[in-house]
Formats: C-alpha cells, structure tokens, sequence
C-alpha cells in the first residue's frame, strides 16, 4: 500500500478565532490503484477507514463525499480535527509538509505549561475526550484547594498548582473574597492563555451578545496543559486593572514546572519595569528552563507605543508583541449632522432607534474635576449625573481603564458611551463587553466628533449595534499597545522577536468573573473577548508546541528560530504591515522579525542554534559572573553580538563591527543558499561567504557580517543616536530565512 497524504482543504492556524463549522473537508490520498480490486471493494476500504475513526457505519457512510476508484486512489469526507488527527496516526500514514496541524497531530502529548490566573477547569476548552493517557513523562500534581480537587485534573488539564507565599508575606492572607485559594481561576485572564494555547476545538461557541460565534480551538488543541497559579487580585483595587504575581513564586512555580515535564512554558507576564538579569526572575527561571531545553514564550507588555518599554528582555526568552486579526466588530455611530462614523464594540447593549444628545466628557463633570485634559478621561467619581443623565457620553483613552471609563458613565445615568482613542492608540479600536450601550472610534473620528459637539447647538448622536465581519483589511497591523524596543537591559538583542494575534481575541473564560472584572458587573460568559500581549503570547506557546511536536530533537533555540526567521512583513493587502496608524510601516522595534507563520516555521531551511553554554558565554560579556557559580567565565567572551541569535542589533555602531553566525540546514540535504542584504540606511553591511553550501541535514555553516557607516550617506541620511532598520536574508528559492538588523550611530 502506498503511503497516505491527509490534506485538509481549509486549516487555519488561528487559535480561538470562530469558523464557521467544526468539520472541515479532508482529501485522503493513497497514490494509484494497483488495479488488483474492484470498484466496490476500492469504496468499502475507503469506508473502513472512515470507520476506524467513527462511532457509527453509518456516520462513516454519511462522512463520505467522493471516493476516487479509477486511476487516483483516495477518498474526500468530513472530519473532525481530531478524526483527522487519528487518521494521521495510522501506521502507514504520511502527511505532507505543509499541514503542519495535522503533522503535529494537534500537539497530542506535548505540555504545555502556563504561569497566570489559574484556571476554570470546566470550560468545555479542556474537555478530555478522546484524549489518551497521560504521557509517562509527566511529574505533576493536581494541587487541592478551594473549589478545587485532584478530580477537576484529566487528561487534558493534567496538571495544577498554586503559589502565594510571596504575595501572603506582602499583602497578608489571601481575602478569599476576591480569590480561591486554589488553582481555581476568578479572574479569567488563566483560562483565556491557557485556552489560546492549547485549548480543544469547540464548536457553537460566542462571545457574550453572539460575537465571533463558530468553532474555537487553541493552536495545539490535543496537546497536554498545565496551569500554574501565580498572580493574585491587589487588595483595595479594582480587578479589572490588572492581577499582581510575586518573582518568588513564579519562581516557585518556573521550579515546579521544570520538574514536571513541561515542554513549553507560556508566561503572559511581565516584570514591573525593566530589570537586571540577576534581579529578574523570570529571565533567570527561563535559562534554567532552556538547560533542559524547555521553550519558554512571554509577553512583551502593553506599554507601547513609548519607545524602550518592553519587558522579557533575555535573549533565550521568546518575546511577543501584539497585533490584530481579520475580524472586527463593526458598531456605527451615527452624529445629527448625518455622519456616520465606524465604530467597534462587543457590548450586547443596544440603543432604541432614536437620535440622544450627545456631550463631551468634559462638559458634564463635576465641579471638583482639574479643567485639564482629566476631565475628558471619565475616571471614577467624575462625572456630575444632573448633567450627564439620558446623554451619550465622549471619554477619552488614557488614564484608568476603558471598561471603567463605561462604568462611570453608566453611574451618572448616561445612556451611551464613545471610547475615543487618544492620538497615541492611532487607528487601534479594541473591542471591549461595556456595561451599557457603546462604540469605540479612532483618534481621527474622535477629534471630529469633538468638532461637531464643539460646533453644534444641540449636538444629538445614535449608536447602532455591533456585528461581527470577517476578513477585514488591511490585517495584520501592530497594536498601539504592545511594548516597543530597543532592549534596555542588553541593547545587543534585538527585541520584541515577533507578533502574534493580541487584539480582540476570543478564549475561555472564568464563569466566576465577568467579562469586565468590574465589581458590580454580575454577568457570566464561558468565552470572552480581550487585548493584550497577553493574548499574543499563548498563541506562539500553541504554535511552538506544534514544532516541538513535528521536531522534537530541535532546540529551544532552533524553535524560536525558526519561529523568527519565518515571520512574516506584509498584511492582507499585499503591504508592508503597518503601525496602529494604519499609515506608517511598523519596525523591528514593534514587531521584531514580523507576524508569525507557523506553517513556514515548520520547514524554516536554516536555524540560527545556541546551547546554554552559549547563553552563559553572553552573560559572561556582559558582566554578569554570579548566576551560576558551576560555570567559569573565560578571560575573554565574546562579545555580546555574537551570541548565536537569529536577528541582530548594533547600538552606537562605531567603525566597524564584525559579528559572526552559525546556521543549521534542517531542509533539504543539497542546498544552496545566497545571502541579501537590505541594508539599514546610512549603513554599509557586508555578508562573508555571501553563499553556503550544504550537502546534508544537520551540517553547520558560519558566516560573519559587517557592519560600519557609510560615510558617504551617513551625513545626509542617518541621525545620530537614532536606528535605522535592514534584513538579512538567505535563500535557496524555497526558503527565506528573515533576519532584522537595527543599527544605530554615536
């Protein structure tokens, strides 16, 4: 029998975003027939097949579309990603490179661990069945707790702990009140990552108010998941700013994890500010990690767009940034002068058909409120209800948070909210589940509505209802959001790394939180709709579960490689991605190497490769002796740009520096590849050989490259003290392996 080629005709890496159904068409190919059997006994193979992956004959029968019986042998039917997946672990199956789902077979049996909220163990997202036991390797516990037992573990979510010795010693005992002293999530922000990441396919699912209703499933939804409960609600402060977690105890829980066999560690968490190595201990938890080359992803932040803001600085990290996806939902707001202005929302309020007046913010607080730019912010307690009742309010974004700014409005007897974005959030509109009718709108929009309050004698404005639309343009963008670079700690390291969908994003959710977290919001949703890196993140820990699936002799390093060079740099509409704007190309600052592409990272060509070894080599440069007393520094390391890392960042570029590569060829066995250099402006780069040959998987080839100041142009086009972008690419016509390189000058 020839090999099988199981080759769906729509598969879409993109966790927790709806299709449509849950099956999907799947073409079964054999090769040719051997013309040895008749047409009848050709279709009833093809049933059996069917068969072996159906509870009934007749769903097999039923799941049939065609069976190809004269020259092509093979068969087209529905299935499942799981049948699917089933199918592909047949014996003689095969399955082409380019299915990378299917090659991974989900993720099945790969861990992934994640640091967070903890985690709603009911949601249907982590559902076991059909699962197989859990794999031998694994070490962990299902830790017992408040409303939570070793039972609410399978084999599925097979495994859950909790950490708060730290936050007790700060804050005093856990006000149960606010939290379940357990793996038992109550905020939901846990049971969203965890979700993303490896979350099963669930069909028939919405967000509250029916948005981006279909079928849901993480990026690995057959891979195993672990939930390490280490953030905890602030006394005295709202939830919906945010949790707070302790380095002692992620940590504890970094410990844990290693310990018990994860293979991925996802952290949608980031240290306060930037920190020193040795004062970071989620960069010192991730080295450990690495040593036993666990993939670990984190966050970037969500302090963007100021410049050198982001957090998981360390170059054996995985850092992500965040940017959108081609969905929106579109909420109309319609002003009395006949403009109709696009809006976003996913609040299930709606508004009567009827024009209501319409106030600026700032032209309904309170007395006590600064006449500044405060007073358009809604912040609690601003807003005077004598003024504010039966009206449409305009807040704008900057100070406390968007869902709060709703809520304020809603408590001054408001009838509608406009969440304006501040020229800082660009073209960014993040959809948020408000307590009362509303729409966010661009800055743009913002302005003129302004304009038109500012200029009209009864200013009147309705808010139409949302709906979901698919396959929006142009998509991806960069999130205004998401923590830019330079790296602060080691300007050597070119970070963010990549982006990955954090707009938006549909997931799983806490059936003991709300949607907002807003105290006195009582509504309760299974799916939620939130932004953030920490919605980037788990989406490449899923993806990088799939390659540790598909590879697993590959590095940690390999991965995030080939996760980097692979990334991708145009939108929907065939341009460069663009920042929040809508209007300027977004840098290697905002998205390091581009949008991921799981599919391309899977058949990457070249991997930039780096040992733990090398990771010290790098500390050793610079200054940093005292992690690790077992390992000796030599005399002289080399410099921190030489660390083997598959990007490259030059800061106060002085004469000329050269730094030196080593790729890995994990394509094909004969290949050559051609180095091209997009240099940055200004700067003169260099690629020495500019071509490398390989004659099989696995062979090693090193190059350097230099780069110095173009005297010739750096006058006239290169700001001092400022970077300018370039990419180094090698290709063999199949591959191109996407190097950014950000220089900057003295």
């Amino acid at each position: 029998m020839k090999e099988i080629s199981i080759l769906p005709l729509l598969l879409l890496l993109l966790p927790l975003v709806a299709l449509c159904v849950e099956r999907q068409v799947y073409i079964v190919y054999f090769g040719e027939h051997g013309g040895k059997k008749t047409v009848h006994e050709i279709e009833e193979a093809h049933h059996s097949y069917l068969f072996s992956v159906k509870k009934t004959e007749e769903e097999a029968r039923a799941s049939l579309l065609y069976s190809y019986k004269n020259s092509i042998n093979g068969f087209a039917a529905t299935l499942t990603p799981n049948e699917a997946s089933k199918l592909s672990g047949l014996e003689e199956n095969h399955v082409k490179k380019g299915d990378l789902l299917l090659k991974a077979k989900y993720g099945k049996d790969v861990i992934i661990g994640l640091l967070d909220t903890g985690v709603w163990p009911e949601s249907k997202s982590f559902n076991d069945e059909g699962m197989g036991p859990v794999p031998k390797s694994w070490k962990g516990i299902c830790q017992s707790g408040d409303a939570f037992t070793s039972s609410n573990c399978n084999k599925k979510l097979i495994g859950a702990r909790f950490y708060l010795k730290g936050y007790e010693h700060y804050y005093g005992r856990l006000n149960r009140t606010l939290d379940f002293r357990s793996p038992r999530d109550k905020d939901g922000h846990g049971t969203h990552t965890s979700s993303t990441a490896g979350g099963r396919t669930v069909p028939d699912i919405s967000a509250l108010g029916g948005y981006a209703s279909g079928t849901a499933s993480g990026g690995a939804p057959l891979a195993r998941v672990a939930m390490y409960k280490v953030c905890w609600p602030i006394p005295a402060k709202g939830k919906e700013g945010g949790d707070t977690c302790f380095v002692e105890d992620m940590l504890a829980a970094m410990d844990d994890a290693i310990g018990d066999g994860v293979h991925v560690l996802s952290l949608s968490i980031g240290i306060s500010k930037p920190t020193p190595y040795t004062q970071d201990g989620i960069a010192i938890g991730a080295l450990h990690a690495v040593k036993k080359n666990i993939v670990v992803v984190c966050s970037a932040g969500n302090n963007g767009p100021t410049a050198s803001t982001l957090k998981n600085q360390a170059p054996w990290i995985i850092t992500i940034g965040a940017s959108s996806v081609d969905r929106t939902f579109v909420a109309p707001l319609l002003l009395g002068n006949g403009m109709t202005i696009e809006g976003q929302t996913v609040t299930p309020y709606e508004l009567k058909r009827k024009m209501y007046p319409l106030v600026y913010a700032a032209q309904v607080v309170n007395s006590d409120v600064p006449k500044s730019y405060i007073a358009g912010q809604c912040l609690p307690g601003a807003l005077s209800p004598q003024k504010a009742k039966g009206k449409i309010v305009l807040c704008f974004r900057g100070n406390g948070t968007r869902v709060g700014k709703g809520q304020e409005v809603k408590r001054a007897g408001g009838i509608g909210f406009i969440l304006g974005n501040s020229p800082a959030n660009g073209a960014e509109l993040v959809a948020d589940a408000h307590v009362l009718p509303a729409t966010a709108v661009n800055s743009e929009n913002a302005i003129k509505i302004v304009r038109y309050i500012n200029r009209t004698k009864n200013p009147m404005a309705s808010i139409f209802p949302a709906k979901t639309v698919l396959y929006s343009k142009p998509a991806p963008f960069v999130a205004a959001f998401t923590s830019r670079g330079p790296n602060s700690i080691s300007p050597d390291i070119l970070k963010p790394d990549i982006t990955a969908p954090g707009l938006n994003i549909l997931a799983a959710w806490s059936e003991a939180s709300s949607p907002t977290n807003l105290e006195g919001d009582n509504r309760v949703v299974k799916y939620n709709i939130i932004s953030g890196t920490s919605m980037s993140c788990p989406h490449v820990a899923g993806a990088a579960a799939l390659l540790r699936a598909v590879h697993p002799s590959w590095s940690s390093a390999a991965i995030r490689s080939a996760l980097i060079t692979s990334a991708g740099l145009t939108n929907n509409v065939g341009k460069p991605i663009t920042d929040a704007s809508g209007k300027t190309p977004a840098d290697p600052f905002q998205f390091g190497a581009g949008h991921f592409r799981p599919e391309k990272a899977a058949d990457p060509g070249l991997v930039y490769d780096a040992s733990y070894t090398d990771y010290w080599l790098f500390l050793c440069s610079s200054g940093i002796k005292t992690l690790d007393p077992s390992f000796k520094c030599p005399t002289n390391p080399p410099p921190p740009n030489n660390l083997n890392h598959p990007s490259l960042a030059i800061p106060k570029l002085s004469g000329a520096v050269t730094v030196k590569r080593t790729v890995t060829n994990v394509g094909g066995s004969k290949s050559v590849y051609f180095a091209s250099v997009k240099p940055p402006l200004g700067i003169s780069v260099t690629v020495y050989p500019p071509i490398l040959f390989f004659n099989q998987v696995g062979q090693k080839k090193s190059f350097t490259i230099t780069v110095e100041a173009n005297r010739e142009t750096v006058g006239a086009n290169a700001q001092k003290g400022t970077y300018s972008f370039g990419w180094l690419t090698w290709t063999d016509s199949i591959h191109n392996v996407r190097s950014p390189i950000a220089v900057s000058l003295p």
